[in-house]
């Protein structure tokens, strides 16, 4: 087991003395705003346990913001690595005090969102979520407006016109790289099927869309199947892959266009047909870059996460300070793209 970092390692890492570092964590007699920096810089280099502390007597005259993130699927690692870089950029941050809160939507009907919604709003000053589009959660969106707490859609748009911007990829684009991708590495055309986790979901919807309209306007010889709804669930993708594969064997690949990659990745490696079907999938995680490196899987698009993240807490300092904007706006990432070459 790796040794827990020490007051002393602290100190070292820091340049600094024992008593210097314990001025510091508890405040007993002024240190100098430089050698405070260098001591909670030193401590999240190492992983010193107290670095929550530190942060809060470094930057305790700083002005505070409390920003609500809410995610879909805890159980998805891709899920669980946005929560982690929420909490990194906010330790980050050193112009101002960044509280953030994360919390996830296990199901995503409209009445768990908004249950969630509400109760979020309730401590914070503004909030970025991923949601499906509910007219139920545009009208908490839009109640929430009017008392001056900006919502932000993550990932996949919601609540056009009500929510004050949307950060994420631009989606068509992303669909169309996805067909484009399957169409170039073909050896002939043949048939092609796309997952979408819900027809709700404004991201998915808009692959989908992008996806088969790539093949119809350049790669026509090919036929586009119809779509299967997932529910971003790895069990119904796998079995809806096997049955798929069972109806069309003479499938040459498919897009999944949301979550549930992992239930289509193992059905591929249980009909032992890595390297034979064109498959694309969303964001590099352990489990897709497993894929690629045995070619279960040929491409994976991905967020730029720490980006997604950096851009979306500027974004809701900004809009707290400055109050809502003229008109919503929007702000895409350029997507990164994995192959089995460069995982």
């Amino acid at each position: 087991m790796t040794r827990r970092p020490t007051i002393a390692d602290l100190a070292r890492a820091a340049g600094v003395s024992v008593a210097t570092v314990d001025r510091v964590l508890n405040g007993r007699h002024p240190v100098r705003e430089e050698t405070a920096r260098r001591v909670y810089d030193a401590a999240k280099t190492i992983g010193y346990h107290a670095v929550g502390l530190l942060r809060q007597r470094v930057f305790e005259d700083l002005p505070q913001y409390r920003l609500g993130f809410l995610l879909q699927k805890p159980q998805q690692s891709f899920y669980q690595a946005v929560a982690k870089e929420i909490e990194n950029a906010a330790l980050s941050l050193t112009h101002v005090r960044a509280l953030p809160q994360v919390d996830f939507v296990p199901n995503s009907t409209p009445a768990g969102i908004t249950e969630k919604l509400k109760a979020m709003a309730a401590r914070n000053q503004a909030i970025a979520l991923v949601a499906p589009d509910y007219p139920a959660v545009t009208a908490v969106i839009e109640e929430l407006k009017e008392r001056g707490i900006p919502v932000f859609s993550l990932l996949s748009d919601f609540a056009a016109g009500v929510r004050e911007g949307y950060v994420g990829l631009n989606n068509r684009k992303v669909g169309r790289t996805a067909a484009w991708m399957i169409a170039k590495a073909a050896k002939r055309p043949g048939k092609v099927a796309a997952f979408v986790g819900s027809h709700r979901f404004h991201g998915h919807e808009l692959r989908e869309i992008a996806f088969r309209s790539y093949f119809r306007e350049n790669a026509p010889e090919f036929e586009v199947l119809d779509t299967m709804v997932n529910l971003d669930t790895a069990e119904i993708t796998h079995e809806a892959t096997l049955d798929l594969l069972r109806r069309h064997p003479d499938l040459i690949g498919f897009y999944v266009c949301g979550g549930g990659m992992e239930g289509a990745i193992s059905a591929i490696r249980e009909e032992k047909l890595e390297r034979k079907l064109l498959v694309v999938v969303n964001e590099l995680t352990p489990e897709s870059r497993a894929a690629l490196a045995d070619e279960a899987v040929m491409m994976a698009i991905a967020t730029p996460v720490p980006a997604l993240v950096r851009e979306t807490i500027n974004l809701m300092i900004g809009a707290i300070d400055r109050g809502a904007a003229g008109v919503p706006g929007q702000t895409f990432l350029a997507f990164d793209i994995f192959t089995p070459e460069n995982i």
